[in-house]
């Protein structure tokens, strides 16, 4: 049964580019700047240089294998034609897994920022909201993507805002001296950074419901442009405004940094993070479901396979909500779940560029492909060995 001719093609653009940002822009930018800072000082803004290279060579190996091989779920379509069926496969569940500890990750997240406003028991709330986003994902991928338009746009806009008004308040002595840490702890900043880097792919997912396939190369492009700016903007207004020793001690350094200009900044800062991770969540939510439908499809697997009327795959998107409800039952710990979602991560983004590589054979793609897939696996290395 071809099941993937029912999608609902409902996606544009915007929408597309609502769930890369969505999926990338979330709880981690508003940690991973203290922390990063706490271990490299002003040097970390390098950290973060090499990073968004790295990432952007992997967005651009997805990006041109999708555009080739289009299908929802992307990753088999894209795998399965630079190695075996059960590689394949193998990396495929890889990604879904670390897509479910994703789910876990940004519901915990939520559940620290709600604790922040004095709610004591915040478990059944996360499970709730990862609840009502499948229910929001059942109704259909029109509803979804317009909930994505809103909620991006409402965590971006203040997050770009917060760092152009921090501009006036930089000190360039917070950044002297530059490089201080060590080579290991500059090795320990990158890893944590990429964190903050995953789940531009999910742009790419829904590729059969979108208007036009061709829309999901320039949706990857965009959602990278964006992302970048917004961090590099961001990270350069908190250290030169506050100094890399004061984001270091803080638990939240964009309120502590956005506290120069506004009264009350934990409150604001909790808010629009709450928002980040309900935007971050829904796009997961989404892109997960399409990666166990498009796999069960593959695979012929009864009832994942399958499509309602309203074109979701709703046992993939009930699954979902029932593994990464479990999970938070087993872990509520923010840092444990992140930890495994990156590795996760990585790994097939790693798989990615190696196919990107073997399926083209034009020098320019070859080279970024390398470059993705090196940085990626030294990472890898790296995060293991620490």
């Amino acid at each position: 049964m071809e099941t993937d001719k029912s999608y609902k093609k409902s996606l544009g653009t915007f929408e597309l580019v609502s769930l890369g940002v969505g999926g990338t822009i979330g709880s981690g930018i508003f940690v991973v700047p203290g922390i990063a800072a706490g271990i490299a000082g002003p040097s970390s803004l390098l950290a973060w240089l090499i990073v968004a290279i790295s990432a952007t060579c992997v967005m651009l190996s997805f990006a041109w294998s999708s555009a080739r091989y289009p299908s929802t779920g992307a990753f088999y379509s894209i795998l399965s034609k630079g190695f075996n069926e059960k590689v394949s496969v193998a990396i495929v569940i890889l990604y879904m897994v670390s897509s479910v500890f994703g789910n876990a990750t940004i519901a915990a997240g939520i559940g620290q920022y709600i604790s922040f406003f004095g709610f004591q028991n915040v478990l059944p709330i996360e499970v709730l909201i990862i609840f009502g986003f499948c229910i929001v994902n059942l109704r259909g991928v029109s509803l979804s993507g317009i909930a994505e338009n809103i909620l991006t746009t409402l965590k971006t806009v203040p997050l770009i805002i917060i760092a152009l008004l921090l501009i006036p308040h930089i000190h360039m002595s917070n950044f002297v001296p530059f490089y201080h840490a060590s080579s290991l702890d500059f090795l320990k900043a990158i890893i944590i950074i990429y964190w903050t880097f995953t789940g531009f792919e999910i742009c790419a997912i829904p590729a059969d419901e979108t208007k036009s396939k061709n829309l999901v190369f320039r949706s990857l492009i965009i959602v990278m442009v964006i992302v970048i700016s917004v961090y590099a903007l961001l990270n350069i207004s908190l250290i030169g405004s506050v100094g890399s020793a004061v984001l270091a001690r803080s638990p939240a350094p964009v309120a502590t940094a956005s506290g120069l200009v506004f009264a009350e900044s934990e409150k604001l800062v909790a808010i629009i993070g709450i928002i980040a991770m309900l935007s971050a969540l829904n796009a997961y939510m989404l892109g997960t479901s399409r990666v166990i439908q498009n796999l069960s499809s593959q695979l012929n697997v009864p009832v994942f396979r399958d499509l309602s009327a309203r074109g979701t795959p709703v046992s993939a998107t009930i699954l979902t909500a029932i593994l990464s409800s479990m999970l938070l039952l087993f872990s509520n710990r923010f840092d444990e779940l992140a930890s495994i979602s990156v590795v996760t991560t990585l790994l097939p983004y790693l798989f990615i560029c190696m196919a990107t590589y073997k399926i083209f054979h034009e020098r320019k793609i070859r080279l970024i492909a390398c470059v993705g897939a090196m940085t990626t696996a030294g990472i890898l290395v790296i995060s293991f060995i620490l």
